[in-house]
Order: structure tokens, then C-alpha cells, then sequence
């Protein structure tokens, strides 16, 4: 069987280490590019950068009409009864006069020809819930969420995977919960990860790999075949639309090649979304928008944080990476790499709601947002791992569909890092060079018109980011909503400090061989308003 693990950072040499450098030598390469080609010839730095920012530019005006339509596609999906939807599936019939979506009446006409994966009633869902020194104040939303969906509660184990770093409090705390709990679900468990297992590092990856070996044991010991198990990974914070379960199952036993997919729900960060300071919420926001565009792109659709995966699979592949930081965007390539590239990603239009970073102080919470977008950023260690998978090991999978991805990996984490600088500032670089030069001076001017009609693009933001606002708080006052708009003039400053400087950061630390093999645990805390009014933030 081939060795799916990431290799140890002693053992990267070579052509590996050509590819962790690679991400950070582009996107600094970008960022001097402007400079050098103005030094060479002003106007191929003037068309460097028109061409550039036209595409960066169409790039936007797609990806806002793309939210605009997975929003209303998110919506339609939270209206539709899909636990009766469910039913109907496996019963092979709709009611007549029953008013479902089309594609719901072929998936049960196509169940005449080809029978579905199992009943719905034997579908399993096994949730692990992975957590670190998170209070019950996180915790408990989280497991009630699960309570409150619309499904069978006793088709459903529910794991608590603690570190047992943590200490003796959040072990109890794990035990009492998951005791509390148990008669409400199918099983329930609390699992304990070891501190200090030999080739681990610090990181969510090692704890939801405990928990599946777990799991996995659990299943053999009564039986239960893990082919009617889909486990979904939730953080502390997570909580599932009413309807995930259900979708969930739906999707996986009519899905044609079930052990081959797994199921990508929209992250919605907008649990607090009022609570953080405003440059959060702008982040919060956008990330939020930007998942529901890539839930459209089906094609560049990756796991990201909660995802559904067939417990066969993850058996397979020895369920998550023990040896990075980035384990949930990581297991794409790894399920990727372990089935020949017979493998993808389906999306589920339905949102898992997540907190938005706070601590309890502004500037703990800026350095946890920070902390959280290089961690996600740092999926550009992927790079090395795709390639020395993909290009120096035997394999059959597809030489296009394999560049393909590859190129669009690497592509999208030198845009992540180099192109917020460049769409900002990069016009304004060949005019330093030739003050006196006509091409130079009209730069700046074309660049500023293509950002003034991207004005649009940021009122079309400014709208679904209002549309998916969660009801106000009774602590806040009215004018909280007007902040709720303002806000976005933070915008330039964090897409540059916690996006282009967290990319870069990370892609640096790859380059310079400086790993970060540590998993920063964001912190989330939770506002609360007493009896007499006063509001507190607590972790």
C-alpha cells in the first residue's frame, strides 16, 4: 500500500524541497516583477499591470455573480422538507401533487434502474466533534445543534475527541457531556488523543485520526459494517443547518460512486458575527461569501474544515494527515493520491454556521485572527506534497487532470499572497520609475477606473453580507447595523495585513525551511449579557 503521509521535514530534500520553495520564490518573484520589468521597459510593466488587474478584475465581477447565485441556491436548499425528500428516496415514489425539485424526481425515477446505495434507515451518521479547552458554552450549542436537526438522532453517534493535553477539567468536562447526552443518540463517546505520539505534531489532524481508529474499533466490535457510516468532522463551534443529516444521507446513498466522494457543506461564519471588532467581521464575512462561490465551482471544490466522507474511505486512507497543521484541505490529496484520482468533492448547499475569531481583548483577537489565516494559508505545503505524489511516484492517474489541479493549487496561493499587493499598489510602481513616461502616468488612471466599476463588486458584497447577517442581538442598539456597513471600509487594509501578509508569511517559513508544525488553536469566546445588563467575553 502506498504511504500517504506527508514526509518527515528531515527527509525533504530534493526535488521536495524544489516545491515547498517554489510557492514563496513565485509570489515574491510577482511582487518584483512590476520593479524589474519597469527598470527593463516601462511599457511591458504598464501592460504587465493592466493585464493583470483586468483579470483580477473579472475574476471578482464572476465570483460576485457566482455568490449571488449560491446564496439563493443555499436558501432554496434550507427550504426544501429533506427528511420527507429522504423518505420518498427510498420508497422509489413522490405523492401526487407533491411540488419537489426536478432533480429530485429523477434521483427517485432513477432509482427503478439502479438501486439506491442502502436504505436511509440504515445510513449511520458518526459525528466527531473535535476539541481542545473549549468551555461548555461552545460545546453544548454545538451537540444541540446536532439535536435540533431534522433526522433520526438514534442514526447517530456522536463523538467528543478531546486532547488530552488539555488536562484533567476538559476530560471530565468530555465525559460528563457525552453522559449527559447519550440517550438521546445512537452511542455517544468521549475519546481521549494521547499528548506526544511518536511522528505527530500538534494539530486537529492527530486528534480526529484517534478518534476514527476509535470509531473504526467501535464498528467492528458490534458489526456494523462501515460502509453504512458517513463521519463528518465539526470544530467546537460548528453548527450544522437543521437539514445537513439529511441532505448528507441523501446525497450519500443515491451518489453513483459514494466511496470515491465526499460531501462539502457552505462554511458560514456568522455564529458571533456580531461580537467580533469590525476587521474581523469583515473577514468573517468575506470568507463566508467566498465558500458559497466555491460551492458553485464544483470542479475546484476542496475539503475545507467539516466535511461528510464514507467511513470505508477514510479507512482507506488511514483517515486524516498526522503530520500537518492544514489536515481538512489536505485530505483532498491524500483521498486524491489513494484512489488513482477517482476522487472528489460534491457539494452539499446547505451551511454549517462557525464562529467568527474572538478573544477577550482586541488584540488577542487580531493575533488569532492572524494565526487562523496563516494556518489556512499554509496550505501552500500542499505544492510539494501534490507534485512528489503526483510527478516521482508511479501512478495512473490522468497527466491533464493532474496538472490541472496542481496548476490551480499553486496558481491560487501566489494569488492568495502576491495579488492584493499588485491589484493595490502594483500600478502606481512603473510611474516611480518614469515620471515622464505617457504609458506610466495613464496606469494608474486605468487602474483606478477598472477599481472605481469594481466599486459594483463590493456593493454586491455589502448586500449578501447584510442578507446573511444572523438577527441583531437585544444588547446591541440600532446602530450597530449602520457599523454593519461601514465596516467594509476596513477592507483594503485586511485583505492586505490578514491575507497577502499571512500568505506570504507562511509561504516564506516553506521557503526558508522554517515549518510550522504546530496547530494554533483559535481562541472563541463568547459574549454574554447578564441580568443587569452588563456584556462580557469570556473564553
Amino acid at each position: 500500500m502506498t504511504d500517504l503521509e506527508i514526509p518527515f521535514e528531515k527527509n525533504r530534500k530534493g526535488h521536495y524541497r524544489f516545491f515547498e520553495i517554489l510557492p514563496g520564490a513565485l509570489s515574491w518573484g510577482m511582487i518584483a516583477l512590476p520593479f524589474l520589468l519597469s527598470l527593463i521597459d516601462v511599457r511591458l510593466a504598464a501592460l504587465f499591470m493592466f493585464v493583470y488587474v483586468l483579470i483580477n478584475f473579472s475574476r471578482g465581477v464572476a465570483g460576485a455573480m457566482r455568490a449571488m447565485q449560491a446564496f439563493r441556491t443555499m436558501r432554496e436548499h434550507q427550504k426544501l422538507p429533506w427528511r420527507s425528500m429522504l423518505q420518498e428516496l427510498g420508497e422509489g415514489s413522490i405523492p401526487e401533487r407533491t411540488k419537489r425539485p426536478h432533480w429530485h424526481h429523477l434521483a427517485v425515477e432513477g432509482t427503478q434502474e439502479r438501486p439506491l446505495l442502502m436504505p436511509p434507515e440504515e445510513v449511520i451518521h458518526a459525528v466527531i466533534i473535535a476539541t481542545y479547552k473549549e468551555s461548555r458554552d461552545i460545546l453544548v450549542p454545538t451537540i444541540e445543534a446536532l439535536l435540533h436537526s431534522q433526522y433520526n438522532m438514534k442514526q447517530v453517534i456522536c463523538i467528543l475527541a478531546y486532547e488530552g493535553r488539555a488536562g484533567e477539567a476538559t476530560e471530565r468536562q468530555a465525559k460528563e457531556l457525552m453522559a449527559a447526552y447519550k440517550d438521546q443518540f445512537f452511542d455517544t463517546i468521549a475519546v481521549k488523543h494521547p499528548s506526544n505520539i511518536p511522528g505527530e505534531i500538534i494539530g486537529k489532524g492527530g486528534n480526529v485520526t484517534y478518534a476514527g481508529r476509535a470509531l473504526q474499533r467501535y464498528l467492528e466490535k458490534r458489526h456494523i459494517d462501515p460502509l453504512r457510516v458517513v463521519v463528518t468532522t465539526l470544530d467546537a463551534d460548528n453548527r450544522p443547518d437543521k437539514h445537513y443529516l439529511s441532505a448528507l444521507a441523501y446525497a450519500y446513498i443515491v451518489c453513483p460512486d459514494p466511496v470515491h466522494s465526499s460531501f462539502q457543506p457552505v462554511a458560514q461564519f456568522s455564529n458571533n458575527i456580531w461580537d467580533p471588532p469590525a476587521p474581523m467581521r469583515v473577514l468573517a464575512t468575506g470568507n463566508s461569501l467566498s465558500h458559497l462561490m466555491m460551492s458553485l465551482r464544483s470542479h475546484a471544490l476542496r475539503n475545507f474544515s467539516s466535511h461528510g466522507q464514507p467511513m470505508v474511505a477514510l479507512i482507506q486512507t488511514d483517515f486524516w494527515s498526522v503530520r500537518t497543521i492544514v489536515e481538512d484541505g489536505h485530505q483532498f490529496w491524500r483521498s486524491y493520491f489513494r484512489f488513482e484520482g477517482n476522487y472528489r468533492v460534491l457539494p452539499l448547499h446547505l451551511p454549517i454556521y462557525q464562529d467568527a475569531v474572538l478573544s477577550d481583548t482586541y488584540w488577542k483577537t487580531v493575533k488569532a485572527q492572524f494565526l487562523q489565516i496563516r494556518r489556512w494559508t499554509y496550505g501552500a505545503s500542499d505544492v510539494a506534497y501534490v507534485a512528489h505524489m503526483g510527478f516521482f511516484r508511479r501512478n495512473t492517474i490522468s497527466r491533464f487532470d493532474l496538472f490541472a489541479k496542481f496548476w490551480r493549487l499553486l496558481e491560487g496561493h501566489v494569488t492568495w499572497a502576491a495579488g492584493p499587493l499588485l491589484i493595490l499598489f502594483g500600478g502606481f510602481i512603473p510611474v516611480l520609475f518614469h515620471p515622464k513616461s505617457y504609458g506610466a502616468l495613464q496606469l494608474p488612471i486605468l487602474v483606478s477606473r477598472i477599481q472605481t466599476v469594481a466599486l459594483l463588486v463590493a456593493v454586491v458584497t455589502v448586500f449578501l453580507s447584510l442578507k446573511t447577517l444572523p438577527p441583531k442581538p437585544a444588547r446591541y442598539k440600532r446602530h450597530r447595523s449602520i457599523f454593519m456597513v461601514l465596516q467594509w471600509a476596513y477592507l483594503p487594509l485586511t485583505t492586505i495585513v490578514f491575507n497577502s501578509f499571512a500568505a506570504l508569511y507562511s509561504q516564506t517559513r516553506l521557503l526558508l525551511g522554517r515549518y510550522i508544525s504546530k496547530f494554533d488553536v483559535t481562541d472563541k469566546a463568547v459574549v454574554t449579557q447578564s441580568a443587569t445588563g452588563k456584556t462580557t467575553t469570556s473564553l
